[in-house]
């Protein structure tokens, strides 16, 4: 197994923003599990985010909503276990931070003493402005999110393109500047016009993560499970498939069923 081995000191919060200095782009993925998180670490990876997608790749759901506080930080503590380099984010769930930012700080501290994450990351702008203030007051690093925000898809109603609209993209536009003053270390970016995201991470000091927003920003970020081939029903634009693992895995598991039912598995040289 090939494994990366050019870098191997601790990616932190500043190591990112001397990458943007330097235009060396930023490699992030997503992973829920010591095994996977293992593995994506020893690849290079520079962030692995703990993402509440979670939700949808891990317990099977159609949204984000549902997963829990108790849920984050269990997959969050796994995921640390197997990482040595990347900068691990985890996902604040819905109805932990939104209205609340007493909640929000209680929130943020749980998963970072119980789970020892690097950061934290939360979506939306201005209307979260207390809760991100009061956990940074605290010295946990906030990553913010713009764009398509799925924790809001029922007010949103759908998952299309955000921002194509002046109005809309002038607000993404003053949340980013916002975000940036009150003190987040890095800005998601998801499913905007390219043109959006280029000038606002042209714009801003700290650097742009994108997931369906374009080349222009200062890094990527993809749903393991989707970049892999594992779940197949979700084919954005935006994706690209780096393996097909469904046919991988379904092959090789109906290899197994067949070598059991044909007595085949286990041989003489597989057992003592």
């Amino acid at each position: 197994m090939s494994v990366h081995q050019e870098d191997t000191r601790k990616v932190t919060t500043h190591r990112l923003w001397e990458m943007k200095q330097r235009g060396e782009k930023i490699a992030m993925l997503t992973s829920y599990d010591f095994s996977m998180a293992k593995l994506i670490d020893q690849s290079g990876m520079d962030v692995i985010l703990v993402g509440d997608s979670a939700s949808n790749v891990m317990a099977g759901n159609s949204t984000t909503l549902p997963i829990t506080l108790d849920q984050m930080i269990y997959h969050g503590k796994s995921v640390v276990r197997g990482v040595n380099r990347a900068l691990v984010v985890v996902d604040m769930p819905f109805g932990t931070y939104q209205g609340n930012s007493k909640e929000a700080l209680a929130s943020a501290i749980r998963i970072m003493k119980e789970t020892h994450a690097d950061a934290i990351k939360l979506e939306g702008g201005s209307e979260i402005r207390e809760s991100i203030e009061r956990i940074l007051c605290a010295g946990i690093p906030v990553m913010g999110h713009l764009g398509l925000t799925p924790q809001s898809i029922n007010k949103f109603g759908t998952y299309a393109v955000r921002a194509r609209e002046e109005a809309e993209a002038a607000k993404l536009k003053e949340d980013a500047k916002l975000l940036q003053e009150i003190g987040c270390f890095a800005l998601v970016l998801e499913k905007i016009p390219a043109t959006l995201a280029k000038e606002v991470s042209e714009s801003l000091k700290i650097p742009t993560i994108g997931i369906g927003a374009g080349q222009y920003t200062d890094g990527q970020v993809l749903v393991a499970h989707d970049m892999l081939g594992i779940t197949q029903a979700f084919s954005p634009r935006f994706l690209r498939r780096y393996a097909n693992l469904q046919e991988t895995i379904v092959q090789a598991t109906q290899d197994y069923i067949k070598d059991v039912k044909s007595r085949d598995f286990p041989n003489e040289k597989e057992q003592y």
